[in-house]
């Protein structure tokens, strides 16, 4: 029996992609792992590397990038673990990170998700769990009211770093999910190509009665974002398109409106700050026309 399916989705991240399956493999341990990695069609040869380098990880090549949803459920179809990783192509596991969630896993029966403790390069606490979106939340932190009052974030800075808490969505970077609970909630919605799938899995998750734990012991580095700087502009539409995405999914279409109002109202301002202040710096025209073009498609997310 498989202890552990460990399932990497990489586009264009070969030598991120090298130094994390190494980690994976270092930190197995005891365990007995698969690992599953899914090539979105890179043009850096990330493919050919895993082949010569980790012959014993299965590797799906897709001849183009289908989003990180889909491939995530195409390794999921055919693992064998009794407990499945997701794991983005631009982490390092450290230590017994593996072994802590999985233990933490077994011996909590109740819980059917776990996330370590998400790291910056140098070593900086990241976020690796947050609230649940809520329109309300959403503009709270477009308005800068969470540096006020925290209620779209948690204040991980401040929570013991030795204890287990439970969070409401855990970050897709790094997520241990039990399979008998995606027997019964189902896989990733793979309607979403980028962004927010990961909420909607923790979501169902808690909904059929499952705990969601951070587990601070268990610790991974995150260099995030490598992926999708290669496309920033696109991925930020889309982060709000697969917001919009969810509460259309959740909480009806008349929530959803409500949700695309409240973006409006945060955005309008910070177009034209942006627009006027292009045409005395010019370096802030690509953010004005990234803010224009959001406000543009709006209306038809």
């Amino acid at each position: 029996m498989i202890d552990l399916s460990v399932i990497i989705v990489n586009w264009n991240t070969r030598d991120l992609l090298g130094r994390c399956l190494e980690s994976v493999y270092h930190a197995a341990g005891p365990l007995k792992i698969e690992v599953l990695v899914v090539d979105n069609g890179s043009a850096d040869g990330s493919a050919a590397m895993v082949r010569q380098r980790f012959a014993q990880t299965q590797l799906i090549a897709n001849a183009e990038n289908v989003g990180f949803a889909r491939a995530n459920n195409q390794a999921l179809a055919k693992s064998r673990g009794r407990y499945l990783m997701l794991l983005n192509s631009d982490t390092l596991v450290l230590g017994d990170a593996l072994q802590l969630l999985v233990a933490y896993m077994h011996l909590h029966p109740t819980v059917g998700a776990a996330g370590p403790r998400l790291l910056n390069a140098d070593g900086s606490l990241q976020a690796s769990c947050h609230p649940l979106l809520t329109p309300g939340r959403e503009f709270w932190r477009l308005m800068f009211l969470e540096r006020v009052v925290r209620r779209a974030t948690y204040a991980v800075e401040r929570w013991d770093p030795v204890l287990p808490r439970e969070v409401e969505v855990i970050k897709g970077a790094c997520m241990v999910v039990r399979r008998a609970v995606l027997d019964q909630v189902g896989l990733l919605d793979d309607r979403y190509f980028m962004y927010s799938e990961e909420m909607d899995l923790c979501y169902r998750i808690s909904q059929a009665g499952w705990a969601l734990y951070w587990v601070p012991q268990a610790q991974v580095v995150h260099y995030g974002g490598v992926s999708t700087r290669q496309m920033a502009d696109a991925m930020y539409i889309e982060l709000y398109r697969s917001k919009i995405q969810f509460w259309k999914k959740f909480g009806g279409a008349r929530r959803a409106r409500w949700f695309k109002v409240l973006i409006a109202v945060a955005y309008i301002p910070r177009w034209a700050l942006f627009s006027i202040a292009r045409i005395f710096d010019r370096t802030q025209t690509e953010r004005a026309r990234i803010y224009g073009a959001l406000l543009a498609r709006l209306h038809s997310m």
